[in-house]
Parts: C-alpha cells; structure tokens; sequence
C-alpha cells in the first residue's frame, strides 16, 4: 500500500486463496484504507505485480 507521494504504508498480513477473495476483501475495506491516507494498493501473486489500483477520487 502506498501514499500518493510513492512512500510505502504498509503490507496487509491478509493472504487470499483467489484474486476474488483478494478483491472481496479490498472491496471491504477500501473506505478504511483510504481514512488511513492510503492511495493505491497493489495485488500481488507471490512477488509477481497482477495490477495496480488507485483509491483517490476520479477527477
């Protein structure tokens, strides 16, 4: 997870079973991660990227 800025936040210790349990869970809990000044969250399949996603308000 990441600030606008490119500076890290965090890692989530949630590991999911599939990209729609993963998906599920940020579908969740988007709201919060934004309150905590996170702006993009990444999925990853072990330590290979699968996509990008940005958590600011479309412009």
């Amino acid at each position: 997870m990441e600030r606008a800025d490119g500076r890290t936040v965090g890692m989530s210790e949630e590991t999911f079973s599939t990209q729609a349990d993963a998906e599920s869970w940020l579908g969740e809990n988007w709201r919060g991660l934004r309150a905590d000044d996170v702006d993009k969250v990444v999925l990853l399949d072990g330590e290979t990227l699968v996509y990008e996603m940005g958590l600011q308000d479309p412009e």
